[in-house]
């Protein structure tokens, strides 16, 4: 009996050692990639407008997800319903070169851990504005309503830019389920608003593109500049 008892703590304890370093590569598996990702946050208030608050979480893996409140959007001069207050909760993802300019201001900003917000007086409201950054090389934060710092501003730009892309999105679709000729100066608008560099990451709405384009009852210039758009983001 003693013997076994020796052979049963002998194999404890050489097989503590395994366990214990299997355990650790779990660890590192599940949660260390999550914990040490780099992350940048831009929320965005304005009441008054048709989309007053949304924010934008991305990860540098490209990854991320846009959040917003839809103002209620009546569609004047027109019997169609228009669009009810809603809230909209998508996933997103950048490309890389995105991801890579995006990424290489906010560490150029020193992760927004600085004062942003600009020293001059009586400037129109243009809404509340906060940048966000969380990582394993540090965090930081700063709000604003209009800073004077460049960086700043091509950033907030960007980060606006990937914004109306996704509310565009959500306005396709409304329109071409209950208002199919409203595509029309819609899509209009978003072209000028791409040629101007004022829509980005146009990839997160080519299902809405692909559906108006493939749609035989849009119109056919409607679809045509739906399909040119969709091959811009391939």
């Amino acid at each position: 009996m003693r013997l076994a008892a020796r052979l049963v703590l002998v194999s404890a304890l050489l097989l503590a050692p395994v366990v214990f370093v299997a355990a650790q590569a779990t660890a590192l598996q599940t949660d260390g990639p999550a914990k040490s990702m780099a992350e940048v946050s831009f929320q965005f208030e304005r009441e008054g407008l048709p989309v007053p608050r949304f924010t934008l979480q991305l990860r540098e893996d490209g990854s991320g997800r846009y959040q917003a409140e839809h103002a209620e959007r009546p569609i004047s001069g027109t019997s169609i319903r228009g669009e009810e207050a809603k809230h909209i909760d998508r996933t997103i993802q950048l490309s890389p070169a995105m991801v890579a300019k995006i990424f290489r201001a906010t560490r150029e900003l020193n992760r927004f851990d600085i004062d942003c917000t600009s020293k001059l007086k009586n400037i129109a409201d243009t809404g509340k504005k906060t940048l966000s950054y969380s990582g394993g090389d540090g965090r930081g934060s700063c709000v604003y309503h209009y800073s004077d710092n460049k960086k700043v501003e091509m950033l907030t730009e960007t980060l606006i830019g990937i914004a109306y892309t996704m509310d565009e999105g959500s306005r396709l679709e409304f329109l071409h389920r209950y208002d199919r000729l409203g595509l029309d100066a819609e899509m209009i608008q978003l072209n000028q608003e791409v040629e101007a560099g004022r829509a980005l990451e146009l990839g997160n709405i080519s299902p809405t593109l692909a559906a108006i384009a493939d749609d035989s009852a849009v119109i056919q210039r409607v679809r045509l500049r739906a399909a040119k758009l969709l091959d811009e983001t391939k």
